[in-house]
């Protein structure tokens, strides 16, 4: 039975500082043996027992490293994004530096080292919302450092749609980009050496999956089958244009069903790479999930609750954490569910016997862990040489100097309104101002901007300057800024579609440009926490029946983030990138005499 949507969409992308790879972290966890699932209990004594008695002839040890939403961090992540929580055995933590594609090369070789059969694999946003150096081209530096790494198999996350469909096709299969072409002439990018797996991911008309629901490993004449699927809800957060035509299906039933097929193939031990996840109870990587009973939270549980019981560990992402948990399935019993938080900044290490004679994996042997990738080993020097041969590329167009800034500009999760939300909104109401001069405001999803803007110079371009490539990283997903006329009555639904529906659970308050403002009521519940007699334009009252020309981001003019409304817009006018209208904000309003300052944020008049 499908999942009601309710549930997945109570989780967004919540960025946390947590756990991350190969530092020590014992917080490994296993199987009770009293657990074991009734179909498969007999056969597991009976290796428990033949294990007992030195008998291991028809058992094999497996090792499977599980990375998950990478986000093409191929340079050391800087701020929370680059750091693990460590718990010490007497309750205190410690911030610990973590990251780097080079380190994480490194680590995942070092922990594959003496392993007969080893695989590496991930759970999708290997790719999109990337920093400048593998954005700026299209991921392809992100393609090829995973296949040094050595990477196996990726099943896909909703980023992997960011550019849409096509594009996510000609990183699967190689090939120059339609529109900037090959980046070198002596250079031609190959697409990954690795299978993307997309299960749940189907063409509307034929129903066939877009890319390979499953893939088999043979390591050693050990079968193991590996299926890919993305969050259900994937369509509500990316743009509607890049997967037209495209079906999202339940992950669980899903799973199940392909499931059953390897089963069918005599493919019996099954490991499910699913982008979509939970939260524990604690941010420390090494926390013991299941010690203090509080266990793991989130839509995670209902899906691993669901998948078959033959599948014998879930590799999960979406939501940035860092979990090696238990979660019963079906029957029961319990079964490792695992996350490894985001930016290579930790890797899973699963390790499990498998049973030459069920062909299966002996459930009750699957043991986890999270390791942190610590900067102090050595980088992979062909790690290194790729970064640079990348970062040669990029050094003209990421260090051009583009606007000056005061302060810090930057966002503060714990408000609802950022003054790095205000200066984009307003750029995108000055540059949708060129294209349509009649245009009276800008409304910008928060879940856009992906990092602040800093005072302090992260090269050698001084303090206070914003460069191209620091401006790239707040809004990386190449967006464009669309035009489009909606009612006052549609206005207002989109200020209640905030904090009601979809997103009730998690309010998502769109940023919004200079002249429009309103009251919002957080004493009060859903739809009603907008006070709709506050909402000014202008100055001016907002008038449900009036017409106005509105400025939004195409992610958004798709009716992106659970805001339905703003795709009922007509007259559309689909102009340029959002980060080129940012960009022209600065240049024409900053200087290195007069930096711009931060905006007051105080637009919206927030009740507690």
């Amino acid at each position: 039975m499908p999942t009601s949507p309710a549930r997945r969409r109570t989780t967004r992308l919540a960025v946390a500082a947590t756990g991350l790879v190969a530092v020590a972290a014992m917080s490994a966890v296993s199987l009770p043996a009293a657990q074991a699932s009734n179909s498969k209990a007999e056969k597991d004594a009976t290796a428990q027992s033949a294990a007992k008695h030195g008998k291991h002839g028809h058992t094999v040890d497996l090792q499977v490293l599980a990375i998950n939403d990478f986000h093409g961090a191929l340079e050391p992540p800087t701020g929370s994004g680059g750091r693990v929580t460590h718990q010490h055995p007497d309750g205190s933590t410690e911030a610990i530096d973590a990251g780097g594609v080079e380190y994480l090369a490194t680590a995942l070789r070092k922990a594959r080292a003496g392993k007969a059969r080893s695989v590496t694999v991930a759970a999708g946003d290997m790719v999109g919302a990337t920093p400048m150096l593998s954005g700026l081209f299209h991921d392809e530096p992100t393609i090829e450092a995973l296949n040094k790494v050595g990477m196996d198999v990726v099943g896909v996350g909703n980023h992997e749609f960011d550019e849409g469909a096509k594009e996510l096709l000609r990183k699967q299969r190689g090939g120059c980009h339609p529109e900037d072409g090959c980046y070198a002439d002596d250079r031609r990018f190959m697409g990954a050496n690795f299978p993307i797996l997309a299960a749940n991911v189907v063409h509307e008309k034929t129903k066939k999956p877009l890319l390979a629901p499953y893939t088999v490993k043979n390591l050693k004449g050990v079968k193991v089958g590996f299926i890919g699927v993305t969050l259900e809800d994937t369509p509500g957060i990316v743009s509607g244009e890049g997967i037209k035509g495209l079906k999202f299906l339940d992950e669980a039933d899903t799973i199940n069903k392909y499931t059953k097929e390897l089963k069918r193939k005599g493919v019996n031990a099954v490991v499910a790479l699913i982008h979509e996840g939970g939260y524990p109870s604690s941010q420390a990587y090494n926390h013991n999930c299941d010690a203090d009973g509080a266990g793991l939270s989130g839509p995670i549980v209902d899906i691993a609750r669901r998948t078959d019981a033959g599948v014998d560990a879930l590799v999960t992402g979406h939501t940035h954490q860092a979990y090696v948990c238990t979660v019963p399935d079906p029957k029961g019993n319990d079964r490792l569910v695992t996350s490894g938080a985001s930016n290579g900044r930790l890797f899973t290490e699963l390790t499990m016997s498998y049973d030459r004679r069920t062909k299966d994996i002996v459930r009750t042997s699957v043991r986890g862990v999270n390791k942190v990738v610590h900067r102090q080993q050595p980088k992979a020097r062909d790690l290194t040489k790729l970064i640079g041969y990348w970062d040669k590329l990029a050094g003209p167009v990421a260090n051009r100097p583009i606007g000056w800034i005061a302060e810090d500009i930057g966002q503060d999760r714990t408000i609802p309104e950022s003054p790095l939300g205000d200066l984009v909104a307003d750029s995108q109401l000055a540059y949708a101002r060129t294209l349509d001069p009649k245009t009276e405001l800008a409304l910008m999803n928060p879940g856009g901007l992906r990092t602040d803007l800093v005072y302090k110079a992260s090269g050698d371009e001084g303090d206070g300057v914003v460069t191209y490539g620091e401006a790239f990283e707040v809004q990386p997903f190449s967006n464009t800024v669309n035009l489009a006329d909606l009612t006052g009555a549609q206005l207002l639904q989109i200020l209640r579609e905030q904090v009601s529906g979809p997103n009730e659970g998690a309010p998502k308050v769109l940023q919004v440009s200079a002249g429009f403002t309103y009251t919002l009521d957080l004493t009060r519940s859903g739809a009603d926490r907008v006070v709709a007699d506050s909402v000014r334009v202008n100055g001016e009252p907002l008038d449900l029946g009036r017409t106005y020309r509105v400025a939004m981001n195409s992610f958004l003019a798709g009716g992106g983030d659970g805001f339905p409304t703003f795709a009922q817009g007509t007259n559309p006018v689909v102009g340029g990138l959002d980060r080129d209208a940012l960009e022209a904000y600065l240049t024409g309003n900053s200087s290195a005499a007069n930096p711009l300052k931060a905006p007051a944020a105080d637009r919206i008049t927030v009740i507690r």
